[in-house]
This record gives structure tokens, C-alpha cells and sequence, in this order.
């Protein structure tokens, strides 16, 4: 089986290496962090230019490709700059949503604004109450005259604060946790009724509390088919997965590289503490743990694109075998460099806090595992 890379995959691997190595080195990352909007609008202006914002789409929706591995080549150079901009939030979630439901006229307006890098999205599907349970959803729209009435409260909604609109997961019929009933709403984000509370993530970025009250949308607001949402919920989600899984591998590569250089300065008993033995064993592990999460990600790459009957499976074995690594190669290279890996002005503990919370998204090591047991 060939692993390499086509010759655009290269080409879009090099222009993203380029720009983070050139542009978006620790400094600058950590006054966008600080900022009021949380990223920039002069970079995601061009990552439009550059045609970043295009790889997950279809060619037959204006797009280059959209296949697994080329997202998983994005993210992984995304995640070696540990990139805040809302590419995930945007382009992969909403838009994913809104390539797989959407009808040709919402695709040709909302994904043609994604791609040119005029529209922001987000994905509202969790509440409070769901703990990564995607069926389970007591957001309510109940029908009206004019459309629907939306009511209910979302969580953790990641660029709900910058996103011009906001693709809600409610209820049109059933009960709380029913797998059919579920729809999608396209809601202006400046809507009378929706109030969004907004606060940073501990990896630095932004995500927020959405709360519906009375929130009128018309029926051609609604995304896809009434009341079968949630298998676009779950497509969508499983691609979120693998992007994540693909920059958390990313984050651990230049992880251990910068504990091993640390490792050959840091001079303990008149050595460099690189020649400890113990310390050798450890770093080995952790490069270890990376390879064989490099290679899991590979694999449900390839399922996702193959479209495998045991795609879901691959996805959650990788987010639950990616998660442990990403935890265990964290805590390795903090203790490695000892207090200063926790302090604000060393790129090593930023990294751990992203990986952290990369093995919190769309579900934990723990729930991806039983999941796997599951399916």
C-alpha cells in the first residue's frame, strides 16, 4: 500500500509548513490568543487566498477535493503551530454539515462564502447534559406559521461568538436521547431570542454557551431532511475526529523534538541530561506512543475515504488510542522539562493544553472505547 503523498498533498503540505514556520510562530500565536477576536481575519483572508478553506469540499461543491486525507494533511500542519484559527469550527463541522445536508442552493451560498473566506459558522449539537451523546438533544423546534420556534440551551459551541451563522442540533418530534427527530436549523447568529455567551477554551481558543429563546426561523432555514439529522451529525463528527486525531499527532512530533532538544542543553551533574539513561527510555516511548498514533490515523483515513462499513470503528479505536498517547507524550515532556513546562512563556505546556483538550472533543478516550466495544 503506498503511503506517500500525491504531488498536491505535498504542495499543500509545504504552503501550510511555510506559512507557520514563517508567520505564525509562539509570539504571534499568543497575542492572537490575547486578542478580542481570538484569531486573525488577515490569516483565515489567507488561508482563502491560498485555498486551505477548499480542501474539505467536494469538486462538485466548488471545492478541491474534500477527501479524508487531504484534511488529515491539513491538520497536521495546522497542529505543529498549534493554529487557533477556526478551521475546524468552520470549514470542517458547519460546512461539513452543510455539504452533506444542505440543498444545492444552501451549498452554493454558504459553502461559496465559506471558501472565499467571507462567512464564519458553527456547530451547536451538544447541551450541557449530553456527555458526547449526539442523540441526545432536548433543544426543541416546534413548528409555526412563519417556520419553527427554536428553544433550549447549547454548549461549548466552538466560534459561536465570531460565526455570522449557527447550525443548531433541536428536536422537531420524539423524546430526549431518541436517535430519529433530530433536526438542523441555519440561525443568524444576530437573531432576536439567541444569546451567546462567550469565554476562551484552555488551549486558548473560543467556544461558548448558546441559549435560544423563542428564536423564530423560516422552513427554508431548516438543513437537510426533518427529523434525520442525526446520521449527518455522526458523518460530520467522525471527520471532526480524525482532524483533531491528525493535529494532536502533529502537536506530539514537535513535542517530543523539543523535549529531545531541551534534553541535549539542560545540564544536570555536570551533563547534559540527554545522557541519562532513564530519560533516553523515556523519550523513546513517547516517539513510540506518536508512531503508533500516526498510524491509526493513516488507517481511518483511508477507511473514511474507502467508505468501509467499520469506518465508525476505526474512528473511535484512533480517537481513544490518540487520546492516551496524546496524554501520556504531555506528561512525559512536562515533567522532562520540569517547572518551566507549565509556565506561560514556554510553548511545551500550550501544546499539552491543545492535546488536552483534543482528547475531550467529540468524545474522551473513555467513551471512544466503549464506543469501539459497541459497534
Amino acid at each position: 500500500m503506498n503511503f506517500s503523498l500525491s504531488a498536491e498533498q505535498q504542495m499543500l503540505q509545504d504552503s501550510i509548513s511555510k506559512f507557520v514556520q514563517k508567520d505564525y510562530d509562539f509570539d504571534s500565536r499568543m497575542a492572537l490568543v490575547k486578542s478580542k477576536l481570538g484569531y486573525s481575519k488577515d490569516h483565515w483572508k489567507l488561508f482563502a487566498e491560498l485555498g486551505w478553506l477548499m480542501v474539505p469540499f467536494s469538486e462538485s461543491d466548488g471545492g478541491l477535493g474534500g477527501s479524508a486525507a487531504d484534511l488529515m494533511v491539513v491538520m497536521e500542519e495546522l497542529g505543529k503551530g498549534i493554529v487557533i484559527e477556526p478551521f475546524l469550527a468552520t470549514t470542517v463541522l458547519a460546512g461539513g454539515a452543510i455539504a452533506k445536508a444542505g440543498s444545492e442552493a444552501q451549498k452554493q451560498t454558504l459553502l461559496g462564502g465559506i471558501m472565499e473566506g467571507n462567512l464564519q459558522l458553527a456547530l451547536a449539537i451538544n447541551e450541557p447534559t449530553s456527555r458526547y451523546e449526539l442523540a441526545n438533544v432536548a433543544t426543541t423546534a416546534k413548528k409555526h406559521d412563519q417556520g419553527y420556534i427554536l428553544n433550549g440551551h447549547k454548549a461549548v459551541v466552538l466560534n459561536a461568538a465570531a460565526a455570522d451563522k449557527i447550525i443548531i442540533a433541536a428536536r422537531t418530534s420524539g423524546q430526549t436521547c431518541d436517535e430519529s427527530g433530530i433536526s438542523l436549523f441555519i440561525v443568524d447568529a444576530q437573531s432576536e431570542g439567541v444569546a451567546i455567551q462567550a469565554y476562551r477554551t484552555q488551549d486558548g481558543g473560543r467556544a461558548s454557551e448558546v441559549r435560544l429563546e423563542n428564536v423564530l426561523v423560516s422552513a427554508d432555514q431548516l438543513l437537510g431532511i426533518e427529523g434525520q439529522a442525526l446520521a449527518v451529525i455522526e458523518s460530520v463528527v467522525d471527520r471532526a475526529t480524525l482532524a483533531v486525531c491528525s493535529e494532536a499527532v502533529s502537536a506530539m512530533e514537535v513535542i517530543i523534538a523539543k523535549t529531545v532538544e531541551y534534553t541535549k542543553t539542560r545540564v544536570q551533574f555536570g551533563v547534559p541530561i540527554a545522557k541519562f539513561q532513564a530519560l533516553q527510555h523515556r523519550m523513546a516511548d513517547m516517539f513510540i506512543e506518536q508512531q503508533q498514533a500516526k498510524s491509526i490515523v493513516l488507517m481511518a483515513a483511508m477507511k473514511l475515504d474507502q467508505g468501509s462499513d467499520d469506518s465508525a470503528k476505526s474512528i473511535a479505536a484512533m480517537k481513544s488510542l490518540v487520546g492516551r498517547a496524546s496524554r501520556k507524550v504531555g506528561q512525559e515532556a512536562i515533567q522532562i522539562h520540569g517547572g518551566i513546562g507549565v509556565t506561560d512563556e514556554l510553548d511545551v505546556g500550550h501544546y499539552f493544553k491543545r492535546m488536552t483538550m483534543i482528547e475531550l472533543l467529540f468524545g474522551n478516550s473513555d467513551y471512544q472505547t466503549q464506543r469501539f466495544s459497541t459497534l
